[in-house]
């Protein structure tokens, strides 16, 4: 035990992520541990984790959902808080987390996330608040094997917890772009290796009624230009998936003739 620190392991996964691992692990100051998993970085990020008292540990890329469980099991807590290098926790949920831990009413716990984009903190849409489950007792909760869009699965009941986890979404709107690139092809082949199949009904639905739900449902035009930003690259991200898995199925279907 560490006088004044928090008996929690908080676990990053990381690759090439040195202008940002820094401040997601500063801002976890509190607790005990802090384990991250890199995945051959060709940068600094495994420096500056080692010069703030990391555990640095290295694995190969298993897609986000495996990698995520492996960091989990290699903590020395059981109680976990999982973060994403671009992550970073506020005071006052610093604070909630700490006072949680001392007398947990569950073993899972979820956060609002706020994102930035372009220069602004969103406050609606599907910036904020985002419920990200993040804080949970390993022996009752686990990432799922999904390759992208991994989800802690869990029997146990689910609490909130006050306080902001900040997300800065992206360094620059390229970088962001070319992400949603790579998600919606990595959710594609998921789906379709799941027996998932889009029809071009789906193509044109999809993105529209994501606009409706995060633009003007969830007031995402209270967020100005970049709120309309954000909820646009989701939806075509949501066009660029289907599409995707459109293409998949044509090529089988190709493949099959041929």
């Amino acid at each position: 035990m560490n006088p004044g620190k928090v008996p929690l392991s908080v676990v990053i996964i990381s690759k090439n992520a040195a202008s940002q691992i820094g401040a997601c692990i500063d801002s976890v100051a509190f607790a005990e541990e802090v384990v991250v998993v890199d995945s051959g970085s060709e940068d600094e990020t495994r420096a500056i984790a080692d010069v703030r008292g990391c555990r640095v540990i290295e694995k190969a890329w298993l897609g986000f959902g495996q990698q995520k469980q492996f960091a989990v099991g290699e903590a020395r807590h059981d109680w976990v808080l999982c973060l994403d290098v671009d992550e970073r926790v506020t005071p006052e949920l610093a604070a909630s987390i700490t006072a949680t831990l001392k007398n947990p009413a569950t073993m899972a716990y979820r956060m609002a996330r706020r994102n930035r984009f372009l220069g602004r903190w969103l406050r609606h849409g599907e910036g904020y608040p985002d419920w990200s489950l993040r804080l949970f007792h390993r022996a009752h909760a686990s990432w799922s094997n999904d390759p992208v869009h991994e989800a802690v699965i869990t029997t146990a009941p689910v609490d909130n917890i006050a306080g902001d986890l900040l997300h800065e979404s992206a360094e620059d709107v390229t970088t962001y772009l070319q992400k949603q690139n790579r998600y919606s092809s990595l959710h594609a082949e998921a789906l379709y290796a799941q027996g998932v199949r889009a029809s071009f009904a789906k193509l044109f639905l999809s993105p529209l009624a994501r606009f409706v739900k995060f633009y003007v449902i969830r007031l995402g035009f209270l967020d100005g230009g970049p709120g309309f930003a954000h909820v646009a690259v989701g939806c075509f991200a949501a066009f660029a998936k289907y599409a995707k898995l459109i293409e998949l199925e044509l090529k089988a279907r190709e493949g099959v003739r041929g």
